[in-house]
């Protein structure tokens, strides 16, 4: 069996001397180095960004959906978007186990989630049995691929795996507003009803406690009631993100021109930016979770109306995210019903 690198090097072919995320093609042989796992894929969870992407260019056809897909994959050797450059994670079966993979602990059978991005993860599609265009949930005979340095968690057995799955694909999000948050802090969430946002909402109001204030802008009139319903936010806007003023003026209504300590954007298209630097005080700080960021446009943008704000990129990884994102479909019904009606 051969030696891999552990950061997956080795499974790069174009170009050499990348790592397998920013490469544009990998080596998809299923069979195994002596770090690595091999998973039988059940299901993919494509990341928003790319689900949106790859369903308006094919017009929500299914055919073409997965035509589209497997052209990714074939071409790509991982399933990389190559317009949004976002891939998602996966559920499976671990089929076989490197003698030097480094975590003891995990054996064959455990069913896993995979907990770092399908853009770097080498996979290989026999046939795609179902594309679920509601929920971004693709059924697949397949195989995956992952190195010594991949994050995982094995699913627990009191979560449906589906919901699991839809849950820890946005794990790092939840994760990162319990960093961010303190209490007292005016919180604005951007595109708040998917489930990223639902998941933030809920760790926002966790944190702001009752001198706090949680708002939300959201697109969908029904997600913008069910987060009213839910108890996830003092306060919802419905619009467009991507209008900058509408956005400006709404939240400043009800916060004030200085803005918010804390702007949280889980949109899934683009040029929603601005109207997130734009509603945050100086000094402050805005989590750009979303995919469809341009890191030019929020980098300039700030500097052209003269925002000093903290900018953070949307790490899908921050430690224990797993097990804090499981630990809030536990905590509340609510969620977890909405989650098991929507992914279940």
């Amino acid at each position: 069996m051969e030696k891999g690198n552990k950061y997956g090097t080795h499974r790069v072919l174009e170009p050499k001397g990348t790592l397998p995320q920013p490469a544009l093609k990998v080596d998809n042989t299923m069979s195994i180095y002596d770090n690595e796992i091999l998973i039988d894929v059940q299901t993919l969870n494509i990341d928003s960004a790319s689900f949106t992407q790859i369903k308006g260019a094919c017009n929500g056809d299914k055919a073409k959906m997965e035509e589209m897909i497997l052209s990714i994959v074939a071409e790509r050797g991982k399933m990389q978007n190559p317009v949004t450059g976002s891939g998602g994670m996966l559920i499976g079966t671990v089929k076989e186990i490197g003698p030097n993979f480094p975590d003891k602990t995990l054996k064959v059978g455990d069913k896993i989630a995979t907990l770092v991005s399908l853009s770097l993860t080498p996979l290989k599609i026999n046939k795609i049995t179902n594309i679920n265009t509601s929920n971004d949930q693709v059924d697949a005979d397949a195989q995956a691929i992952l190195f010594a340095s991949g994050i995982y968690a094995v699913l627990p057995n009191d979560v449906p795996e589906k919901l699991a799955l839809a849950a820890l694909d946005v794990a790092g999000a939840p994760a990162q507003v319990d960093r961010l948050v303190k209490e007292g802090d005016t919180v604005c969430i951007i595109g708040g009803g998917g489930k990223s946002g639902v998941l933030c909402c809920y760790q926002a109001m966790e944190k702001v406690g009752s001198t706090g204030k949680v708002i939300v802008v959201e697109y969908s009139k029904e997600n913008a009631q069910r987060i009213l319903d839910l108890g996830l936010a003092h306060e919802v806007i419905i619009g467009d993100a991507t209008d900058v003023m509408f956005v400006y003026e709404e939240v400043s209504k009800i916060v004030g021109e200085d803005g918010c300590d804390v702007v949280i954007n889980n949109v899934n298209i683009a040029n929603t930016e601005m109207s997130s630097i734009l509603i945050t005080k100086d000094r402050g700080c805005v989590y750009f979770f979303s995919m469809a960021t341009s890191f030019t446009k929020a980098a300039l943008g700030a500097e052209g109306v003269g925002k000093d704000v903290d900018m953070i990129v949307g790490n899908g990884y921050a430690a224990g995210h797993a097990a804090l994102t499981l630990d809030i479909i536990k905590k509340s019904a609510g969620i977890r019903e909405l989650f098991e009606k929507l992914y279940v």
